[in-house]
C-alpha cells in the first residue's frame, strides 16, 4: 500500500506505478534510511510520542533490518514498493505490526529524504576525498623516481619548451589538490541536517532538532524547513566537483594517450589497463585512458540534466527533483572508478628517457633560451626575439638545431653572439635557468615533490605536553558536536602519557587517548580528527598505535563505545553488549549529551584471554 492511499478511492495504474516509482534507484539509500530512522526513533521518544520499550523495539527492528539491507541490496531494489520510505516501512511492518506505522509521527518524506541523500553524499565524498589522495600519491611516486627525466612541453601540441617529466607529474597534483579542496569545501556546506522539517513548513512536535543533528554526524540542523526540504545544491556542487575532477583526468588521459603513440613513444603503458586488437596483432590500445577521456561526457550530462531539472522549480519540493538521484548515482561511481584507473594507469606506466630527451632537444626547444641571452647582452626583447626568429629560419633550412649552428653562422645574424652562446643552449642549462618558483628546474621540482609528500605523509607517535593545545582543540571540537565527552585542560596534562596523536605537514591533526581501567581493561576514547585537514586514513593509524601500546603494556581487552562500528569492524573489533562493560566504563555516560538518546554501540579487541578479564562481550553482530 502507498503511504499516501487514503485519500483516493482507486491506485495508481501500472503505467503511472512504474512511471512515478524511484524505489529501482533509490535503493541505494537503504542504510540510510534506516539510519535515519533510528534517530528519528529516538527523537520521537524523547517527545513521548514512543514509550522506552515502543523505541527500543523499533531500533532493535531497524538494525536487524539494516544487517538485512547490507547482505543483499538488490533484493530491496525488487521488492516492489514505490520508494526506499515505503520498502523500510513495510518491512519494519513485518517485524514490529502497527507499532512501526508510529515512525513517521512528525515526519515528511520530503525531509527524510533530503536527510538520506545528504548522508550518501557524505559517505560518498569521503570514499572519493580518499581516493583522489591516492591517485595524488602516485603522481608524487611517479614524479620521485623519474626526477630528472627530461621531457618536451607543448603548447598548441607543438614541441615548446624543455621541462622535467617530474614537473608534469606535479602539475597533476596541484590539479587534484583543487580538486580535494573543492570536494572538502561542498561536504562542509553539504553537512546540515533537514531532519525534522517536515514537508515544508516544520514539524509540530517539540523535537530538538540540533541534538537530533548531532547524532547523525551533522555539524548542525538546517535553519529553514522550506529551504531545507528543496535545496539540492549539494548536488549541484558534487556534480560541479565531478566535472572539473574530470577534466583534470581527461586531459591527463589525453597527455598519456599522446606521449603513448608510436609518433611519441615517451612511455608505455602497462598490459592491465590496455587492450589488443581482434584484428591487428601487433596492437596495444590505450582503452582504459580513453574510457576516462570519454566518461568525462557521461558525468558533465549528469551535471547539466541536474541544473536544468532545478531551473525554476518553485518553492518547496516538487517531483521534479526525484530526478536528482538516477544521475548522481551514476556519476559519484563513475568519478571514482576513473580515479581508480588512473591511478592504475600511472602506478604502471614505464618512461622512456631516450626519447623523451631526444625530442626535447628537437624542435628548437632551446629559442627562448637564446633570446635570453641576447637580452643579458642588452638587446632589448622584442629585437632578440626577431634574431632568434631568423636563426631558428636558418637551422630548419639546414636541418639542425640551433646549438649545430657554428659561431659564424651566429655572426652573420649579429656580430654580438660569441662562444659563451654554446652552454646557454644545453638542455641541462635551459632546466636550469628556471629557478624561480614554480619553475622546472631540478631543485624547483625536487623541492615540490619533497613538499608533496611530507602533506601526504601522517606521522604517529605518542603525545607530549606540547601537544595539549592542539589536542584540546580537537577534543572541544568533537564534544560541541556530540561525538566526543568533553575534557579539562587540566586532565588532558596529567593524563598525556594517555594520549597518542596524528600529524600531517607537521601539524597535530588527530589524536586519542587509551584510558586503562584495573583487571587488564582498556578503552580507546577522544577520538577526533580535525575535519580539514582532507588526510585520511589518520583514525585507523591511531587506533593501531594504541592496540600495539595495549600490547606491549600486556594488556588484555580493549573496548569501544562508538557510532561508527563499521570503521572498528575493520580494525578487527567485534561487537558486545554494554551489559559486559564494567559499571565504571558506563559511568562516563553521564556526561554524555546523548545519554538519554544513546545511539552507541559497544565493541571490543581480545589481546589475550585472562582469568581476570571482565565478563566477555557477547557477539551481537
Amino acid at each position: 500500500m502507498a503511504l499516501w492511499g487514503g485519500r483516493f478511492s482507486t491506485g495508481p495504474d501500472e503505467a503511472f506505478k512504474q512511471f512515478n516509482d524511484s524505489l529501482p534507484f533509490d535503493y541505494q539509500l537503504a542504510e540510510q534510511d534506516i539510519v535515519g530512522s533510528v534517530a528519528w526513533a529516538g527523537a520521537l521518544k524523547q517527545v513521548d510520542v514512543l514509550t522506552s520499550d515502543e523505541h527500543q523495539s523499533l531500533v532493535a527492528a531497524l538494525y536487524e533490518l539494516l544487517d538485512e539491507v547490507k547482505a543483499d541490496p538488490q533484493a530491496v531494489a525488487t521488492s516492489g514498493a514505490e520508494d526506499i520510505h515505503s520498502h523500510v516501512e513495510a518491512a519494519l511492518i513485518e517485524k514490529v505490526g502497527d507499532l512501526a506505522k508510529k515512525l513517521h509521527t512528525g515526519r515528511s518524506r520530503n525531509d527524510q529524504v533530503a536527510t538520506d541523500f545528504r548522508l550518501w553524499c557524505r559517505d560518498t565524498a569521503d570514499h572519493l576525498l580518499e581516493a583522489l589522495g591516492q591517485l595524488k600519491g602516485e603522481f608524487i611516486a611517479l614524479a620521485e623516481r623519474e626526477l630528472g627525466t627530461i621531457l618536451p612541453g607543448y603548447t598548441h601540441l607543438q614541441r615548446a619548451q624543455p621541462l622535467l617529466f617530474s614537473h608534469w607529474c606535479m602539475a597533476y597534483v596541484e590539479m587534484l589538490e583543487r580538486d580535494e579542496s573543492r570536494l572538502a569545501d561542498a561536504k562542509a556546506r553539504m553537512n546540515f541536517c533537514p531532519l525534522g522539517s517536515g514537508a515544508l513548513a516544520g514539524t509540530a512536535y517539540p523535537i530538538d532538532r540540533q541534538a537530533l543533528a548531532v547524532g547523525l554526524g551533522f555539524t548542525a540542523a538546517t535553519k529553514n524547513s522550506l529551504d531545507a526540504v528543496s535545496d539540492r545544491d549539494f548536488v549541484v556542487e558534487l556534480l560541479s566537483c565531478a566535472s572539473i575532477s574530470m577534466i583534470h583526468l581527461s586531459r591527463m588521459a589525453e597527455d598519456l594517450i599522446f606521449y603513448n603513440s608510436g609518433e611519441a613513444g615517451f612511455i608505455e603503458l602497462a598490459d592491465n589497463v590496455t587492450s589488443g586488437s581482434s584484428l591487428m596483432p601487433q596492437k596495444k590500445n590505450p582503452d582504459a585512458l580513453e574510457l576516462i577521456r570519454g566518461k568525462t561526457g557521461r558525468v558533465f550530462g549528469s551535471f547539466s540534466a541536474m541544473m536544468m531539472t532545478l531551473k525554476a522549480l518553485p518553492l518547496a519540493y516538487n517531483k521534479d527533483m526525484q530526478e536528482d538521484k538516477e544521475g548522481l548515482f551514476d556519476a559519484m561511481p563513475t568519478w571514482l572508478a576513473c580515479i581508480h584507473m588512473a591511478q592504475a594507469c600511472i602506478k604502471g606506466v614505464k618512461v622512456n628517457g631516450e626519447r623523451t630527451l631526444a625530442a626535447a632537444k628537437g624542435g628548437h626547444s632551446n629559442a627562448t633560451e637564446l633570446a635570453d641571452y641576447l637580452v643579458a647582452k642588452g638587446i632589448p626583447f622584442r629585437e632578440g626575439h626577431h634574431i632568434v626568429g631568423v636563426l631558428v629560419q636558418m637551422a630548419i633550412a639546414q636541418g639542425n638545431n640551433l646549438e649545430d649552428l657554428s659561431l659564424e653562422q651566429f655572426k652573420s645574424v649579429h656580430s654580438i653572439f660569441e662562444q659563451d652562446v654554446y652552454p646557454v643552449l644545453e638542455i641541462d642549462a635551459c632546466l636550469k635557468a628556471r629557478q624561480a618558483l614554480g619553475g622546472t628546474s631540478l631543485e624547483q621540482v625536487t623541492i615540490a615533490v619533497k613538499d608533496a609528500k611530507k602533506k601526504q605523509q601522517i606521522t604517529v607517535r605518542d603525545a607530549n605536553l606540547d601537544d595539549v593545545e592542539s589536542i584540546a582543540k580537537l577534543i572541544q571540537h568533537w564534544a560541541t558536536v556530540g561525538e566526543n565527552l568533553p575534557r579539562a585542560k587540566s586532565d588532558m596534562v596529567h593524563s598525556i602519557n594517555e594520549f597518542a596523536v596524528t600529524e600531517v605537514a607537521g601539524k597535530v591533526s588527530g589524536c586519542a587517548s587509551l584510558y586503562i581501567y584495573d583487571t587488564g581493561l582498556a578503552e580507546i576514547r577522544s577520538l577526533g580528527i580535525d575535519p580539514d585537514t582532507g588526510i585520511t586514513g589518520q583514525g585507523r593509524q591511531l587506533v593501531e598505535h594504541l592496540l600495539v601500546k595495549a600490547k606491549k603494556l600486556a594488556l588484555n581487552r580493549i573496548i569501544v563505545l562508538t557510532r561508527v562500528p563499521d570503521f572498528f569492524e575493520k580494525q578487527g573489533f567485534t561487537f558486545c553488549t554494554k551489559d559486559s562493560l564494567p559499571e565504571k566504563v558506563m559511568k562516563d555516560c553521564e556526561l554524555c549529551l546523548r545519554r538519554d538518546n544513546c545511539d552507541e554501540v559497544a565493541m571490543e579487541f581480545i589481546l589475550k584471554p585472562s582469568r581476570n578479564t571482565e565478563i566477555p562481550c557477547k557477539n551481537v553482530a
